[in-house]
């Protein structure tokens, strides 16, 4: 068993056991319980680009996130209100702004990584992920500079809501959703304080001026906290093991002119471990997923493990299909907004760690969290 499997398992013990057998049913089926089962790329996308597949219904992640986040923070929105507040947010997330925004955060974090890369330390860097994260959704949500210890306090905030959910979470109880919103007011407070005092340097003073309301900052804050830290946090030590497993040669990356032989890399590694293993639609209209007929008020699964893993091992060199392309951040009008901050952060990240060829020395998976990944990943310059 590969060190991926092991880490699916760690986090899923019955989940991924699941999925797995689920794949070997077909590309589209129906299971009692589960609901609309889709396993193919092209069908998955059909479905996530047609409107009469919501996040806004039974069973969608509408009823899981709204109690949490309110009506309006584009992970439960469809229709003209989605577009006009995605169109809002759009700007404030153009891979020139975020670019310099995660450059001028992990300036200092890098060099300190970089440095201790050198003198031949040894690296936890799970653990240095996780400040890196939380400095920037720091910035995002309206802090400014910060210590470490209140970047990796933040970052333990949103974790202990995410751990709340697991792939068989349908809604959380009322006391786990008082707990998360006491989490989530407290970041809303301090995006409203940014908010409030203007300064267009900053994200939030930026969507005062891009003409959201109060409330629309606020709900936007508490969305990117609990999905802008988990995704690249857990995502680049599994990037780093899977280079390291498969010995591929990519110290020359870091000093390539051309960016995409790095981010050809990344698109692979998150095919592998797709950040996003399950989806969920539900369906507001008669329709057919595949050869499956659907009708209102049907609950589709789409389980983006399987799709992405249909197409074989990690292999950096082979391209991916169109109907395959990003499909983890979702597609048409729900393309995950944020997808180019990610990838400012992991570039960063993974420029510094490529460019020393670092090994793995020592690992721990992770036990019962939404995304696999490492408990702990020591490293260190080969």
């Amino acid at each position: 068993m590969n060190h991926e499997s092991r880490l699916q398992l760690a986090a899923h013990p019955f989940a991924y056991p699941l999925m797995r057998l689920l794949a070997r049913l077909g590309p589209v089926v129906r299971v009692p319980g589960l609901g609309v089962v889709v396993n193919d790329a092209a069908v998955a996308r059909a479905v996530l680009t047609d409107e009469r597949f919501r996040k806004d219904g039974p069973g969608s992640p509408g009823d899981l996130w709204t109690p949490v986040l309110g009506p309006s923070v584009l992970l439960n929105m469809e229709g003209p209100g989605h577009l006009a507040l995605r169109r809002k947010l759009m700007p404030l997330f153009a891979p020139a702004h975020v670019s310099a925004l995660v450059d001028d955060v992990l300036r200092g974090p890098l060099a300190d990584l970089d440095a201790r890369l050198e003198r031949g330390e040894t690296v936890d860097l799970v653990d240095a992920m996780r400040l890196m994260a939380g400095a920037v959704i720091c910035r995002v949500i309206g802090l400014g500079e910060v210590s470490e210890a209140r970047a990796r306090e933040l970052f333990a905030d949103g974790e202990r809501v995410v751990s709340m959910v697991s792939l068989r979470t349908r809604r959380l109880s009322e006391r786990r959703v008082a707990a998360a919103r006491r989490v989530l007011d407290r970041i809303g407070d301090i995006a409203q304080a940014a908010y409030e005092a203007g300064d267009e340097s900053t994200v939030m003073g930026r969507m005062r001026a891009q003409g959201l309301s109060a409330a629309e900052a606020r709900g936007a804050a508490g969305a990117f906290f609990l999905t802008g830290t988990e995704t690249v946090a857990t995502f680049v030590p599994r990037l780093v093991a899977l280079v390291h497993d498969h010995g591929i040669p990519v110290g020359d990356l870091a000093g390539s002119d051309d960016p995409g032989d790095l981010d050809t890399l990344v698109e692979e590694a998150m095919r592998v471990t797709t950040p996003t293993p399950v989806m969920l639609r539900s369906v507001s209209a008669a329709a057919r997923v595949g050869g499956v007929g659907v009708r209102a008020g049907d609950r589709v699964l789409i389980v983006t493990h399987n799709c992405a893993r249909a197409y074989g091992p990690f292999d950096p060199s082979r391209p991916h299909p169109p109907e395959l392309r990003r499909l983890w951040f979702g597609a048409g009008p729900h393309f995950c907004i944020g997808y180019p901050l990610a990838l400012a952060e992991i570039r960063a990240v993974a420029s510094v760690l490529l460019s020393r060829r670092v090994r793995v020395v020592r690992r721990r998976a992770a036990r019962g969290v939404l995304i696999p990944t490492y408990e702990r990943l020591w490293v260190s310059a080969a």
